[in-house]
């Protein structure tokens, strides 16, 4: 694991891999950089790959509460690709990931990005009379405070229950027995630092990238799974209408994480979109 101080002197940590055009893997919220790797080791024959483990995650201490906002999560991931020259770059975002990705853009532009690759992410998380393509479809203001306040009760309890109570039967089931995996993610949400995930997540609720879309002049290759706990295939569908350049794949018997339930297609289909970048 490399490291590298932020502007406000936190590490930003991360596994680069092999040489040539950099490709930038982006992971989801709770998760780290270990949920990349075997796809940055697949690609790091022909690219440089980046896996970073965002602040506030991951088993290491977390920074300064009032730093864990969104805003501050693509200015390390701007300052990582400053230090390394990085021009022509790949982001890879899943869920979180995709945020950050979508806030890089906002913040710092395109000149530095040769292409995007969205994993099973919204533009809006939260609902509202005007925006039904958020979680569940259904998911508004008053819900993500009753989220807020139970993961401040229980934090891991309450992560489960939001995948749970979503739109994936086979995710409900499992929560419902219990089951060896969920028992497995309880025991490692248990490791997180709450108040770190909890700021983060109140972050990442409060963003609306609907307008950037349109103005994402590059190619976007877009991966959802048809049976995401979270988001409708109604979301994908609005996300390719709304992009200059899209490329979509719906992956079946898939959740909110396509890429793991499909790695050898996911694998596939981005090394034959960035073959062509």
């Amino acid at each position: 694991m490399e490291t590298l101080l932020s502007s406000d002197q936190h590490p930003i940590r991360y596994v680069s891999l092999g040489r040539g055009q950099a490709v930038i893997f982006l992971h989801g919220w709770t998760r780290a950089a270990q949920d990349w790797l075997p796809f940055a080791n697949e690609l790091s024959d022909r690219y440089q790959t980046f896996s970073w483990t965002a602040r506030g995650h991951g088993q290491y201490p977390a920074p300064a509460l009032e730093s864990m906002q969104i805003s501050r999560l693509a200015d390390d991931l701007e300052q990582m690709m400053e230090h390394h020259g990085i021009r022509d770059a790949v982001l890879v975002g899943h869920s979180m990931g995709a945020l950050i990705a979508w806030e890089y853009i906002r913040n710092y532009g395109l000149g530095r990005l040769a292409g995007l690759c969205i994993i099973d992410m919204t533009p809006k998380m939260v609902t509202d009379s005007d925006w039904s393509l958020g979680i569940y479809g259904d998911f508004d203001h008053e819900r993500n405070q009753s989220l807020i306040k139970r993961m401040q009760e229980d934090f891991a309890e309450g992560v489960l229950e939001l995948a749970a109570n979503g739109l994936n039967p086979r995710i409900r089931d499992a929560y419902a027995q219990n089951s060896h995996g969920i028992q497995q993610l309880r025991d490692y949400l248990r490791t997180l630092d709450s108040a770190a995930m909890i700021h983060c997540w109140d972050s990442l609720a409060q963003q609306d990238y609907r307008g950037l879309q349109s103005k994402i002049d590059r190619p976007v290759l877009m991966v959802y799974g048809d049976t995401s706990q979270f988001y409708s295939p109604e979301v994908p569908a609005w996300m390719e209408a709304e992009l200059p350049w899209p490329e979509l794949h719906i992956y079946p018997q898939a959740d909110h994480s396509p890429q793991v339930w499909h790695k050898e297609q996911f694998v596939h289909h981005l090394s034959r979109w960035l073959g062509k970048l």
